[in-house]
């Protein structure tokens, strides 16, 4: 599609009476409708200009293609689950934002159950997409922690991850094909819908991740597999963190694969530990939640192979394998509300998600206290121990501690860089860590990526602002 010309810059009053035209009731611009699309669960806030709620591929298109001709932005957003504010109207410059909001388009439009692919429209929910794929003996394993809430789209823009991973993989490793509009108003198809498929560039595990910031996606093909026909749930307590993490490690060398391995820490042990059927004794115990799943004879001996390892190396505490649904339900409620509280007790939380080799773990949770100690703040941590992703929750009492908070989450990022780990497991950058990539990625690499992004999007239409650092003044 040839780019449309350059029109000038139009005020709001006339920018909205031209997306009226063309969008009629699709278009929101009152103050509730943009007070919702104004955060995520980052804790950022942005007021957009205004807000597309799409109902088809066809307004995508023709909304990108007039933001081209009319030099204003597009952000997309699915459910608005995300940690990094990755959907908020960041543009500068003063150039409008204007949300593209996705959930309407939330039609599962068809599961192949002979070839094992289902076909949805991004605003699924993925929880949804889990629930449909099961009824017909199918299963589609990534589980991020909003499973119930975020949307299939914005999974697939931020390579979403969760417990899972280590078994499993991410949202990427289930993408065999999709539809996106690109920055341009082009509509492009990209992957197969086949297993294998070597044709040309990857394109689809090039937007696969991008946060939105290369393309929209409309439409996704999504690898499924037969359902495990068992699964049960192992929970130990160990004295400290370090005999946690020795556990995990020989279970996983030991010829074993575990569907999740999660572990808590000291500190969100004691604020979850009323959820548990037994007292946990002392102040450094650390809690390991594993499964098992596949075949019901091969789910129990990996789960009582896992129970026997933990004995061996010294836990304090073994809850006896759960293998109905509600009983192992009920163990992984204890794993989920840890972030629920620590949100409810302190009036500054930032949530980070650093990765580092799973031998690791243990070193880096034990110079947390070197990080408190310097800046006077606490740190919760827990995550998943099977891919050495580990959520840093970092408190304060006070919001005047906030550049306090802050400066101990690059503390924390420079710590985990330092043991050959990664500034983000599955949040993604957004806007919350752009400032941090440097940190990570070389100039060249950078340069290479800036690139890419000016080749895809030459006027900056979709979701400026977002991943890389700023180059000179930017306005919100």
């Amino acid at each position: 599609m040839p780019q449309p010309k350059s029109q000038p810059r139009l005020n709001i009053p006339d920018l909205l009476d031209l997306l009226g035209r063309e969008f009629g009731a699709d278009l929101l611009a009152d103050e509730a409708a943009l007070a919702a699309r104004s955060r995520d669960e980052s804790g950022l806030v942005r007021v957009p200009a205004a807000v597309l709620l799409a109902q088809s591929e066809e307004q995508v298109v023709r909304l990108v293609g007039l933001a081209n001709a009319h030099n204003f932005a597009v952000i997309p957003r699915g459910a608005g689950t995300g940690l990094a504010g990755g959907c908020l109207a960041t543009a500068g410059g003063g150039v409008p934002g204007v949300v593209l909001d996705l959930t309407a388009m939330n039609r599962i439009l068809r599961i192949d159950t002979k070839s094992l692919t289902a076909t949805v429209e991004p605003g699924v929910i993925t929880g949804d997409l889990r629930a449909a794929a099961k009824a017909v003996g199918l299963f589609y394993p990534p589980d991020p922690a909003s499973l119930a809430t975020s949307s299939i789209g914005g999974n697939a823009a931020t390579n979403a991850g969760g417990p899972a991973c280590v078994k499993y993989g991410t949202t990427r490793d289930y993408v065999l094909g999709l539809r996106a509009v690109l920055p341009t108003g082009e509509l492009i198809r990209a992957g197969v819908n086949t297993r294998k498929g070597v044709v040309g560039y990857d394109l689809t595990r090039l937007l696969v991740g991008s946060e939105g910031t290369l393309g929209v996606i409309t439409e996704l093909t999504l690898k499924l597999i037969p359902h495990p026909r068992a699964a049960a749930c192992v929970a130990a307590v160990f004295a400290d963190l370090n005999a946690a993490m020795r556990a995990i490690i020989a279970i996983m060398t030991r010829g074993h694969l575990p569907s999740a391995a999660e572990f808590l820490d000291a500190r969100c042990l004691a604020l979850v530990g009323d959820l548990l059927p037994f007292a946990v004794a002392g102040g450094q115990s650390a809690l390991v939640l594993m499964e098992a799943d596949g075949d019901a004879n091969q789910v129990r001996r990996e789960a009582d192979g896992m129970e026997a390892i933990c004995r061996e190396l010294g836990a304090t505490h073994i809850l006896p394998s759960a293998t109905d649904d509600a009983d192992r339900e009920a163990i992984w409620a204890v794993r989920r509300s840890v972030s629920t509280r620590i949100h409810e007790a302190c009036a500054v939380y930032l949530p980070e998600d650093i990765a580092v080799p799973i031998g690791r773990i243990a070193e880096m949770v034990a110079a947390l206290p070197g990080v408190e100690a310097r800046h006077g703040v606490t740190i919760y941590a827990f995550g998943h121990a099977g891919d050495g992703n580990i959520h840093l929750n970092l408190t304060a009492p006070d919001e005047a501690l906030r550049p306090r908070v802050e400066a101990a989450a690059e503390d924390c990022v420079r710590l985990a860089l330092g043991l050959g780990g990664t500034i983000s497991g599955e949040h993604g950058i957004g806007q919350v860590k752009r400032g941090l990539l440097p940190l990570e990625i070389g100039p060249v690499s950078l340069r290479l990526q800036r690139g890419l992004k000016a080749l895809l999007d030459p006027r900056n239409v979709l979701n400026p602002g977002k991943i890389f650092p700023p180059e000179g003044p930017e306005e919100d």
